[in-house]
């Protein structure tokens, strides 16, 4: 069953194909997200702010977030955060 994690603004992601939440600040990241872009494989989730967590997907696919990575982690930990696919809040 897929769970779904708001990554903020309305913004959700597949909890179970996450593989990493990193700070956007260090060189490595920023070529991944550089590299992400020149090939179509990024995913712009911040709306138009700036960009402070990037997910990176099994798939190697980058999901860029306006939320620090501290708090998308604790969304991933908390059940109150995660949709289930029917779209239900679990309790």
């Amino acid at each position: 069953m897929a769970r779904f994690v708001n990554i903020g603004f309305g913004n959700l992601v597949n909890a179970d194909k996450i593989v990493a939440v990193v700070s956007p600040d260090a060189a490595p990241i920023k070529r991944m997200v550089q590299s992400a872009k020149e090939e179509g494989r990024i995913v712009d989730a911040t709306q138009g702010r700036r960009t402070k967590g990037v997910l990176i997907t099994e798939d190697t696919y980058v999901i860029l977030s306006a939320l620090q990575p501290d708090t998308i982690g604790r969304r991933f930990q908390s059940d109150k955060n995660i949709l289930d696919e029917k779209g239900d809040m679990d309790e």
